[in-house]
């Protein structure tokens, strides 16, 4: 299923014979997991795909977002004249130098750290704020590591988005974390949407606050600023601002993977046991006393570690 479908306890209920979902993707926060294990339905999602894609799109935008390039092309082709230095230093206001900056990393998970390797080498300095990870991660990746949000967003010059939505971090980016922020910085998100407050963000790139913004994920999708005629969200007149519509997972080679890794998960869970064999059930702690094979057969599963 796409992060499109949502399924609380009351639709999961409705299944009498759901043994697993699949998400085709890796956020889970569509589904209601906990209610799923209880009922005995398996959670699985695609953690692996994409991974570069990913990365190659939020260095991307972040490009985008120092050197202006988006902007730039759109008034080529809109007929702007650029016809000496003062006509170029007008319309690039706000360029910026990369090396020597500090890119923060919220969640250095696989797409965190594809990203952290590639900004090392435009010349930025990395750090990363991830709560969930050993010590000593930093070392191995040569980066620095800070132990609270509030740190990272005062020492960094851009903030990029990599962590699952979960109860804990809804609007995570608010009013309040955006005054923690550098003045001027960027900020990009190609993970989840609800993790930025859309009118406080808005609101900081109209005070200038926040320089400019990059998200290829939105609180509300499909992201339209049109409905009817009438704007849709927040972030409608805001500038400097880019918007992709949840695209940054998708090439053609990305997308077969994706298929391919979700059927081998239904393959395991058929030949298999549920949840024991599954390779990314994301919701083993909440099965209750037993699990079993899509075609039956009973097993006490071991107990909690």
């Amino acid at each position: 299923m796409w992060h499109t479908i949502t399924l609380t306890k009351e639709d999961l209920e409705k299944f009498k014979a759901l043994r697993i979902i699949v998400r085709i993707g890796s956020g889970v926060d569509n589904i209601d997991t906990k209610a799923a294990g209880e009922l005995g339905i398996a959670v699985c999602n695609v953690p692996g795909y994409g991974v570069e894609e990913v990365a190659d799109t939020t260095l991307c935008l972040i490009l985008n977002l120092y050197r202006r390039t988006y902007w730039l092309a759109n008034m080529v082709r809109e007929g702007k004249k650029f016809q000496g230095p003062e006509q170029v230093r007008e319309a690039a206001q706000g360029c910026a130098r990369i090396r020597g900056d500090t890119l923060g990393i919220v969640g250095l998970g696989r797409v965190g750290t594809a990203v952290a390797l590639r900004a090392k080498v435009f010349g930025f300095t990395v750090i990363f704020y991830d709560p969930y990870l050993p010590d000593g991660i930093e070392k191995s990746l040569c980066l620095s590591r800070v132990y609270t949000l509030q740190d990272l967003l005062f020492q960094s010059d851009c903030v990029s988005l990599h962590c699952t939505l979960n109860e804990h971090n809804h609007h995570l980016i608010n009013e309040y974390t955006m005054k923690q922020m550098r003045p001027g910085a960027f900020l990009v998100n190609t993970a989840r949407g609800c993790l930025v407050d859309e009118a406080a963000l808005a609101a900081a790139l109209k005070d200038g606050r926040i320089r400019a913004a990059a998200l290829d994920v939105h609180e509300n999708e499909p992201y339209n600023t049109l409905a009817g005629g009438v704007c849709a969200g927040p972030l409608k007149e805001a500038p400097n601002l880019i918007c992709t519509p949840h695209a940054a997972w998708y090439s053609d080679a990305s997308c077969t993977e994706l298929r391919e890794m979700a059927a081998s998960e239904i393959r395991r869970a058929i030949v298999g046991r549920i949840p024991d064999s599954l390779r990314n059930c994301v919701n083993k702690e909440y099965f209750v006393g037993y699990g079993e094979g899509m075609n039956g057969g009973a097993y006490n599963l071991p107990p909690p570690r």
